[in-house]
Formats: structure tokens, sequence, C-alpha cells
């Protein structure tokens, strides 16, 4: 076995939650994101962005999304609007992988936001390879325009999610995994 298939053999997301310093330096970070840029990207496109939230912008962001949910839902708990406070704090280092796919002649919008999705993929492992935990999630500020709007999507923009990056404060965990002859078949002509 190669050492990239044992890397992808044993990526695990790891909750945000259990992710701490140290995230990635300057230099890592930027091969993370070098890495995360090489994907199938039909046309050359790059019909996706990446926003950094790290250091105080986290907490200024969690504030931020605490007004939004309040003006969404005025009877919002307080155990609620702290989950919401902390959102982008639970790891050290958040990057939002934005979606522009956008109407093109030749490339379909559906083939562009699937790079964006192996964007948020590469990333994901990229981070494992370099030693780190990652998780990407989207939660209902990838939904929100508000939220999405505040978090610096664009118009036309949408997140295709957050990837949570840091060290691992717990061993990683296997979940099951669908059973390949559930998910797998020849085809056949009808």
């Amino acid at each position: 076995m190669t050492d990239a298939i044992e890397l992808l053999s044993t990526r695990r997301s790891i909750s945000a939650a259990f992710l701490a310093e140290p995230a990635p330096d300057d230099a890592q970070l930027k091969t993370l994101l070098t890495i995360a840029s090489r994907v199938p990207d039909h046309g050359k496109l790059a019909p996706w962005r990446f926003i950094l939230y790290r250091g105080e912008a986290r907490e200024i962001v969690g504030q931020k999304l605490v007004d939004i949910a309040r003006q969404r839902d005025p009877n919002i708990s307080e155990a609620r609007l702290q989950e919401d406070r902390n959102r982008f704090s639970r790891a050290p280092l958040v990057i939002g992988v934005v979606s522009r796919a956008a109407e093109h002649v030749k490339i379909p919008v559906w083939e562009q936001q699937l790079s964006a999705g192996a964007a948020a993929m590469n990333l994901v492992t990229a981070a494992h390879a370099m030693g780190f935990a990652a998780q990407w999630l989207t939660e209902w500020v990838v939904y929100d325009d508000k939220a999405s709007a505040m978090l610096g999507a664009g118009e036309g923009e949408r997140f295709a999610g957050f990837v949570h990056i840091g060290t691992s404060t717990v061993p990683p965990q296997d979940r099951p995994r669908p059973d390949l002859a559930e998910i797998v078949s020849d085809w056949q002509e009808s």
C-alpha cells in the first residue's frame, strides 16, 4: 500500500469542538490553500475562493451571528446564542470555501459547484496529511442569506462550507461506512 492510500484510508473528521492550537502557520496555510486549489476545474474558472477566519475575527463573527440569530428568532434560548457566539471559535482556524458557480456557455453550474466541493475536500485531506485535524461543516449560516453575506459571500456566491482546522485533542474515531454491496452496481442494459 502506498503512503497516499494509507493517508486517505486513515482520514477522519474530528469535531470542531475538539480542535485546539496549534493551527497551521502561514507557510503551512499557503501550502494547504495551494493544494485545495488543485482540483478538477473544467474551463479554468476557479469557481471557488477561500475566506480565512482566525484570531480575534472569530469572536467578532460570533457576536455578529448572535445578532442575526436574535433577529431571526427573538425567543432564541441563551444556550443557542452561546452556540452561535462560539461557532467560529471552536477551532483555531476556519476556512470558508465559497462557491462562485455561475452560468457559463460550456461549463454547467453543477460542475462548478462540484469543483468547490472538491476544493473543500482537498483542504480537509491536506490538513490530515500535515498532521492536523479538520471538520467540514455547513450549519445554518450557509443557508441564511444575511449570515452568508456577513461572512463574506458576495452576490451570486454561496458557501460550500467551513473547514475547521486545528490539532485534535481526542483520538480519531471511526464511524460505520456504507457497505459497498449497497452502493456499487454494474450498469446493465434495460
